[in-house]
């Protein structure tokens, strides 16, 4: 049966740390072919054979979540996602970005700080769901943007199989990946 067990759990070592280090946004659609091995992707052929990734690099208080909601009586399942993101300092071109960020339903790979990457929103895509754009009220508040982004999916997010610090598409063999970084204003 195919939801029957195959493994069972040790406690781990305490070798891990909590916290997001860059998230990834691509053009929803523009994954191409996605190739899944044990849960894992572990290839995209991109549209074309290529695909754009727009990298947002994180500090502070940003966090991702995948809640289990399971109905015994209507024999569902699904996984939702939530992003949580704080980006510093408020600037014309960023205003830009968020808008088409807020209109669009982009994938989003989720890098932490354990070398792990994540895509969020695989089959659907993500959703801004809420945010803030605010100036703060004392010198030492938030002068900039928090966004939530939500994805409903029938998996939980997948590992990407063999991300790089320059790359969290490097194992996708048959795309080629322009990462595109961001400036600073």
């Amino acid at each position: 049966m195919a939801c029957d067990l195959t493994l069972g759990r040790k406690e781990p070592c305490k070798d891990v740390v909590g916290g997001l280090k860059s998230v990834y946004f691509v053009n929803f659609g523009d994954l191409g072919t996605v190739t899944r091995a044990n849960d894992e992707i572990t290839n995209m052929t991109g549209n074309s054979g290529s695909l754009t990734a727009f990298k947002y690099e994180l500090k502070g208080a940003n966090s991702f979540e995948q809640s289990i909601t399971a109905s015994t009586d209507n024999g569902t399942a699904f996984f939702e996602q939530t992003l949580s993101l704080t980006l510093r300092k408020l600037s014309k071109e960023d205003h830009k970005e968020i808008k088409l960020l807020t209109y669009g339903r982009p994938h989003v790979a989720v890098e932490d700080y354990n070398g792990n990457v994540f895509v969020m929103g695989l089959e659907h895509g993500a959703e801004v769901t809420g945010g803030t754009i605010a100036t703060g009220t004392s010198m030492g508040d938030l002068s900039g943007y928090t966004l939530t982004l939500t994805a409903m999916e029938r998996e939980p997010a997948n590992f990407v199989d063999a991300p790089t610090l320059a790359d969290p598409y490097a194992g996708m063999g048959s795309a080629s990946v322009t990462v595109t970084p961001g400036t600073n204003s």
